[in-house]
């Protein structure tokens, strides 16, 4: 299975990521009993709530900016090269490269550590951190761009979604994280059910992962990650397993709009966990899937442009 994605399917990708990404940011850090009603939750929230940023509706953050930067790397270099992608991400966090007006705002703890790690001379596959809390959701948000340019195997892809983390988010959980987001997606693109196409690609990591010794932390992971209660257990955290799950239950909603309000119900870091599951609902369901005045009040058109005419596609 290695689909290679129309140019519908890359703008239905892409745009439903930013469209995500920049709806749920004025939400972000509210608990879900402080939002609006779900049907309110809009670009521009209602009159008298509380906007989580100083900035104007339709701009996209961190998610955004980076997921760019990670598909800039990839049509510059023609592979998945870490210190290219490095010198992007610094470059971003730096002078707003890929970012809205140039204005960088709501940047993690562990990617602003990763970073500054990069720029004392720390190689990209080692800057990422290790322990137990460096599990945060900054490289899942980004990932979705790989998983469209791959041209390789299931187990070339997971390998590479393991690297694209590795700068900013080195545990192997964050990795594993990644990889199953982009097998997923991969199935997606084909027309798959999300929930078949979700279980397809657990299936088949965990197969790759025990055809692999090098994989024995992340197969172990895995199962964490798999555990049907972290169903349950999901709230729209910043942690990226909780992030995943909350995606995966927004993506039960028929349609991309109740997709990704549904991701921004959940509260919290809103502009990540509806970036990731608007990413996925635009393979579902298309540019045209999404609300004409969200595509039309969408910001950064100049950066986004020249990187959707580079696209790869089978048009």
């Amino acid at each position: 299975m290695n689909p290679v994605p129309t140019l519908a399917q890359w703008r239905g990708a892409l745009l439903g990521l930013l469209v995500g990404d920049a709806l749920g940011v004025p939400y972000e850090f509210h608990p879900p009993q402080a939002l609006p009603p779900r049907a309110q939750i809009e670009m521009q929230p209602p009159d008298g709530f509380r906007r989580a940023h100083d900035v104007p509706a339709g701009t996209w953050s961190d998610d955004g900016a980076q997921a760019l930067c990670l598909l800039a790397s990839l049509q510059y270099a023609g592979r998945l090269d870490l210190d290219d992608f490095a010198r992007r991400l610094l470059n971003w966090m730096d002078h707003g490269y890929l970012a809205v007006d140039y204005q960088v705002f709501d940047v993690g703890a562990s990617t602003r550590q990763a970073l500054d790690r990069l720029r004392d001379g720390c190689a990209a596959e080692h800057a990422g951190g290790i322990d137990e809390f460096s599990n945060g959701n900054g490289s899942l948000m980004r990932v979705l761009p790989l998983a469209l340019w791959h041209r390789g195997s299931d187990a070339e892809l997971a390998q590479d979604a393991h690297r694209q983390s590795l700068p900013t988010h080195g545990h192997p959980r964050a990795q594993a994280c990644c990889a199953l987001y982009c097998l997923w997606a991969r199935r997606l693109l084909t027309g798959a059910d999300t929930e078949r196409a979700f279980a397809d690609a657990a299936e088949q990591l965990q197969a790759i992962y025990a055809a692999d010794a090098v994989f024995a932390e992340q197969r172990q992971e895995l199962a964490e990650i798999l555990d049907p209660a972290n169903e349950a257990r999901a709230s729209g955290s910043g942690y990226v397993v909780d992030s995943l799950w909350s995606a995966r239950i927004a993506l039960r909603e028929g349609n991309y709009a109740d997709v990704v309000r549904r991701a921004i119900a959940f509260g919290h870091d809103t502009d990540t966990t509806a970036c990731i599951a608007g990413g996925l609902a635009g393979i579902r369901f298309g540019e045209q899937g999404i609300p004409p005045e969200w595509l039309a009040a969408l910001r950064g058109r100049d950066w986004l442009s020249p990187l959707l005419d580079r696209l790869d596609t089978a048009d």
